[in-house]
């Protein structure tokens, strides 16, 4: 199919472009292709959205008038970047295009066109926090009890299964024992809720966040009118980060370009996404759904050095499920080899990567181009207890310290609370968890204890499972509360007479681990870092030094580390998706921490092998992937495997180093 240069097309008087000068040969064949279902695979680093910027002003050098275009996006950022250099190239303003995030183009066709599925066009958007409100009032209509039960999901996590369903266009049931098996007693419950928040949504004409992309596939599916027009309309339709789309966006895409003039650009050997509803079948079978599809590989990578690479394609190579060939191949001159690096134990790993920084930074590297990765949070546990001990500046780019997560500094108020009864704060932290408990009667119930205590001449912790103390509980929290005082009197007598990991243990397993389980979506992870804490315990005789060795890591992490502009960079590979930095760490890179365990125990560890070839591609200049020889994360110490996905490379591919008690090597 040529390019329709007919009077109608309206070209545009832009600058004059050299292509060919401008771009290699892989990026040039993409951009100059002729339309028709396209699939760029563009590798880490080779220049992507150079490309997506460059068919932008290609089509219009051929006469495409720029409403003509559909550029969709996962960020703003991403299609503000790409629409101001169009226009940097072109003249043209980056107003003139359709081009943003799915959702934003979603809410601008709905707003004209909302009405052809009986939604008013003055519908308002909820955010993330009113929507959950909603929804907790829609399931309080049905069952008015149901959040009484602190072991009962919230309206968080109802929110993210109800969102996983329609996202990945699946039942409830199925989205439940797939992403959330937790919560599976509840299924037939929480399908009714999804329908009465369906209809208290409707009532009150507001949308959520995904009812942009569900009203827009409606809209396309049973408004012919409206679709036809769009269809005929966008003559061209572009995509980046083809791989990340879950089924409903992949639906959308396929409905708005029946002319099959799409170009999808992205990397299935990047897609890391699954667990917020990305579909790796998506780019897999693209060339299935439009019959003719061009493949183009952008191969050549401007990032990394050749040793980087290399590894890179081994790791990658090795997968057993279906992908794309592809071998990035790199632009830049040989350099060293990547490191992979044996420690004892995760603190010998913080301690020779602090050491190593500390010699990058004496050679006059920026010390905000080197960067730490992990796969899960509680892997940085001691790598940011040893950043802050020696006093290197870093910043953690996902999220928040260790210890200055909601889940941890709960696990804690319950070790304060229990090691010093007079601890007010630890008290109402804990006992505000529970329903109908606010601050007022947080202090009323404190001082009731107290009063309870002097009473019967027990301790605190022993009073507040007294029945005198427990009816003076709010009715909705009696159970909790009951079970809440158990947990916190056996955690007493362990520590009376035990070690601190193992009260630390009890703490876990107690009434804490059931309200995590209705708290929080990602239950399964926020378990892990406490876990973790387990092993961090066991390093502590005494209670006391416990307690006080956190409060002074979260006392010497504030501050002066998070602003500083010599501080490197922690942070998990998933968000480290998109950056690059001269010099890499991966931490953790052992079997059972990378690939997970979950992963390894249910047979599929293909997202994590691709996880891992995004880390390895982060690094410019140099890399080092480093594991502990032994686990000491709870229970008794284990040996650890490094990653499956160093044993299956050959040993030529990188500098193996052991560390001496010096930290030479």
């Amino acid at each position: 199919m040529d390019f329709d240069l007919s009077p109608t097309s309206n070209a545009f008087d832009i600058p004059e472009i050299d292509f060919r000068a401008e771009l290699n040969d892989e990026q040039f064949a993409a951009v100059t292709a002729e339309p028709g279902p396209l699939l760029i695979l563009a590798g880490a680093g080779s220049g992507k959205t150079r490309t997506l910027t460059y068919r932008v002003a290609y089509l219009l050098s051929k006469g495409v008038r720029p409403g003509e275009i559909l550029l969709l996006t996962f960020t703003n950022k991403a299609a503000k970047e790409m629409l101001d250099r169009v226009e940097e190239l072109t003249a043209v303003e980056g107003r003139s295009f359709w081009g943003g995030t799915f959702h934003s183009i979603g809410h601008r066709l709905l707003r004209m066109h909302g009405e052809a599925i009986e939604l008013p066009k003055n519908f308002t958007i909820l955010d993330a926090g009113e929507a959950e409100t909603v929804l907790k009032h829609a399931v309080e209509s049905v069952d008015s009890s149901f959040f009484k039960n602190k072991t009962h999901p919230k309206p968080g996590p109802l929110s993210s299964i109800i969102s996983m369903a329609r996202n990945t266009c699946e039942s409830i049931e199925r989205t439940i024992l797939a992403f959330f098996p937790q919560h599976h007693e509840f299924i037939e419950r929480i399908e009714g809720f999804a329908e009465a928040y369906e209809k208290r949504k409707r009532e009150q004409n507001v949308v959520d966040y995904d009812d942009l992309l569900v009203f827009w596939l409606k809209l396309l599916e049973t408004a012919p009118e409206v679709a036809e027009h769009y269809q005929n309309r966008f003559r061209h339709c572009l995509v980046d980060e083809y791989q990340d789309t879950n089924v409903l966006q992949a639906a959308i895409v396929d409905k708005m370009a029946p002319h099959h003039r799409i170009m999808a650009v992205g990397d299935d050997a990047q897609c890391i996404y699954s667990w917020r509803g990305a579909n790796f079948e998506n780019i897999l079978t693209f060339p299935d759904r439009h019959p003719g599809t061009e493949i183009l590989r952008i191969e050549t990578n401007y990032r990394s050095t050749p040793e980087i690479l290399t590894m890179a394609n081994a790791i990658i190579q090795n997968r057993t499920s279906q992908g794309f060939e592809k071998e990035l191949r790199a632009h830049k001159p040989s350099s060293q080899k990547p490191f992979v690096v044996q420690a004892m134990d995760t603190r010998e790993q913080a301690q020779f990567v602090i050491t190593r920084i500390r010699g990058l930074i004496d050679e006059g590297r920026d010390p905000r181009e080197i960067a730490v990765l992990y796969r899960s949070h509680f892997v940085a546990l001691d790598m940011q207890m040893e950043l802050s001990r020696a006093g290197v500046p870093y910043q953690i780019t996902s999220g928040v310290r260790f210890f200055e997560q909601a889940h941890i500094k709960d696990l804690v108020a319950h070790l304060r609370l229990v090691y010093n009864p007079a601890d007010v704060t630890a008290f109402l932290r804990i006992f505000l968890l529970l329903p109908k408990v606010g601050e007022k009667t947080g202090q009323k119930l404190y001082d009731h204890t107290i009063a309870v205590a002097k009473k019967h001449e027990i301790d605190f912790i022993d009073a507040l499972h007294h029945p005198d103390t427990i009816k003076k509980a709010p009715a909705a929290a009696r159970a909790d509360f009951e079970s809440l005082a158990i947990s916190l009197r056996d955690m007493k007598q362990i520590a009376d007479t035990g070690s601190p990991d193992e009260v630390v243990q009890m703490g876990i397993d107690g009434w804490y681990s059931s309200y995590l389980q209705g708290a929080y979506a990602n239950y399964s992870n926020r378990l892990e870092d406490l876990n973790s804490l387990v092993g961090f315990a066991a390093r502590f005789e005494e209670m006391q030094e416990l307690i006080a060795q956190i409060t002074l890591l979260n006392s010497e992490t504030s501050g002066r580390m998070e602003d500083s502009d010599e501080a490197i960079r922690l942070t998990t590979v998933h968000q480290a998706k998109g950056l690059e930095f001269d010099i890499v760490f991966v931490i953790g890179a052992a079997d059972g921490f990378f690939p997970t365990r979950r992963s390894i125990d249910v047979g599929d560890t293909e997202e994590e092998r691709r996880l891992f070839y995004v880390a390895v591609t982060r690094a410019r200049d140099e890399l080092y992937v480093l594991y502990p020889k032994m686990n000491t994360k709870g229970g008794p110490s284990m040996f650890l495997n490094p990653s499956r996905f160093l044993q299956e490379i050959s040993t030529d591919l990188f500098e193996p180093i052991r560390i001496r008690r010096n930290y030479g090597w």
